[in-house]
């Protein structure tokens, strides 16, 4: 090959690179807000977040209060439409706090995308997450069998979140259908286990008359199974939700009987992905309805799945975990 001709393919070659990569700004800066920030369940998806961030070569920082504090939340969301971010992704705890700064942000032309937990009534641009009704019609389908249509069922939640609402009701409509089954108690456990803890130990105590505790959140399933295993209560049907190793644990002992996985990394990882889309190809506008436009290139809603983990699939579920993480 003639050096002209070597030259033409090296130019070539290097111009061909360029086209296949995405260009990234230096500034380029993606957060994730959330509350209870150092759960098991947030660092996965800081995990996630990170894994995108690599990825892309663009920077990425998770931020939020490390326990259940909608107020604070708000407040960092704030803190961070002030550092002028490429994009934010958050978890709304209270979606009636965060509809304001949300929208807020978007005339400010900063894209928000909410992941895990919805504020559908903002202008956040999509939300990436568990279909959390379907969730609950799993669980609650579950419980019912578990219960052979008869029962009392405690319930463990926090009231203000969107998605444990839509778990919620995704429980309910299955017992509907199974007029023996009582919801005896909704306990709204704050988001701190402790709560959770306390509250099943009363029950326990007092002896109520409980077949079924569910947890909606990853919050209160272990502390249930910790206070019957303590107390050496047997029999109780415990529904938790997510996949802490202490739920899993219970899980391979006995003490719990089921709980429904979420992908938190799958959020975050593809909550970036969509910001830095949106920044190097915006939209004409980000205030545009796009729920509502049939030729939206956004959607408004993208399904991350979610897995039903009993003593059947726990161990296959903790090998396949360790073998994606292991090289983390």
């Amino acid at each position: 090959m003639t050096r002209t001709g070597l030259f033409l393919l090296t130019a070539l070659s290097f111009s061909l690179l360029r086209c296949a990569a995405p260009l990234h700004d230096v500034d380029e800066k993606y957060y994730l807000i959330c509350t209870n920030s150092t759960v098991p369940y947030w660092q996965e998806a800081k995990a996630g977040l990170g894994r995108a961030a690599t990825t892309m070569h663009v920077k990425a920082e998770m931020a939020g209060p490390d326990n259940y504090d909608p107020k604070a939340e708000r407040d960092e969301f704030v803190a961070t439409t002030k550092k002028k971010p490429t994009g934010i992704l958050v978890s709304a705890s209270d979606a009636s706090l965060l509809k304001p700064e949300i929208d807020a942000a978007i005339g400010q032309g900063i894209p928000v995308i909410t992941i895990d937990s919805d504020a559908a009534d903002s202008k956040r641009l999509e939300f990436i997450g568990t279909d959390n009704y379907k969730a609950g019609v799993i669980g609650g389908k579950l419980v019912a069998a578990k219960l052979q249509g008869k029962g009392n069922v405690v319930i463990f939640t926090m009231p203000g979140q969107a998605n444990l609402k839509e778990r919620l009701h995704g429980y309910t409509d299955i017992f509907a259908d199974h007029p023996g089954i009582k919801i005896a108690e909704v306990v709204d456990v704050q988001g701190d286990p402790r709560v959770a803890f306390d509250k099943t130990m009363a029950m326990v105590e007092k002896n109520a008359k409980v077949d079924a505790f569910v947890s909606l959140a990853s919050v209160a399933g272990p502390e249930i199974a910790s206070v019957l295993e303590r107390k050496n209560v047997t029999g109780k049907i415990v529904m938790a939700m997510d996949t802490d190793a202490r739920t899993l644990e219970g899980i391979q002992k006995g003490t719990i009987t089921a709980t429904i996985g979420q992908k938190p990394f799958t959020m975050a990882y593809l909550g970036v992905k969509a910001l830095d889309e949106i920044h190097h190809h915006p939209p004409k506008s980000l205030t545009i309805d796009w729920a509502q436009d049939s030729f939206s290139p956004l959607p408004a809603f993208v399904d991350t799945g979610a897995t039903l983990i009993d003593k059947s699939n726990v161990d296959s579920f903790i090998a396949a975990r360790k073998s994606e993480t292991s090289g983390q």
